[in-house]
């Protein structure tokens, strides 16, 4: 599911489940994981998905077991992007593909979006499949996105391939694929050498606000 190595100062999180990417009990358990492997190795953290897709988003075979199911993952996957929101290390994804929904949510927790130029969809898409976001949802959204995209990309449920997720708020660069890996090292090991003091009280300050309500919201 995830394997982490190290490259200078920068840990590298991969995540492969060889399908969905999808936002399981055991992606959560491996984001917590390597989370904490690279505060204790690391000053700079990026995370992967497999080729052709960051993540789908929540886990639809744990749904399916029923509403206790259901909640205990969403629960546990709000606390991972709380985690990943609030993180004090410098964040970046690297969006490997598509990214819906949870795995939108995924982007906007991230403090930078490297993506790959393709065609791919990335967004969220709950108000199509007849879901509400969750206050954390809606919290990392308004945090993120360009207002001139919310409605669309919110309440719209508008799907935007890399390109066009720059302007919309999900991504903040798109490379070729073949350059991913590198220009996300590059880019991660100048933030790693901020110092993380600074880093850490800075996000907190500027997300202090979305990072209470989340916590509210979640008891």
């Amino acid at each position: 599911m995830m394997k982490y190595e190290q490259h200078g100062e920068v840990a590298l999180l991969h995540f492969d489940d060889g399908k969905a990417n999808a936002v399981s009990n055991d992606l959560v358990s491996a984001m917590n994981q390597g989370l904490d492997q690279a505060e204790k190795e690391a000053s700079g953290v990026i995370i992967f998905g497999r080729q052709g897709r960051f993540s789908g988003g929540f886990d639809l075979s744990e749904f399916k077991k029923g509403p206790e199911a259901t909640q205990a993952l969403v629960n546990k996957g709000a606390h991972m992007l709380l985690r990943m929101f609030s993180h004090p290390q410098p964040l970046i994804a690297a969006c490997t593909g598509h990214a819906i929904a949870a795995g939108a949510l995924m982007l906007l927790a991230c403090d930078t979006r490297i993506g790959t130029a393709g065609d791919f969809k990335i967004g969220l898409n709950e108000t199509a499949i007849g879901m509400s976001l969750p206050v954390f949802g809606h919290e990392l959204a308004s945090s993120r996105l360009s207002k001139r995209h919310f409605t669309q990309a919110l309440i719209q449920a508008q799907l935007y391939s890399p390109d066009d997720a720059v302007d919309a708020g999900y991504l903040d660069l798109v490379v070729p694929e073949d350059d991913l890996k590198e220009r996300c090292i590059e880019i991660a090991s100048q933030l790693a050498e901020l110092p993380t003091k600074a880093y850490a009280g800075n996000k907190f300050d500027a997300r202090e606000q979305s990072i209470t309500r989340i916590r509210k919201s979640l008891g």
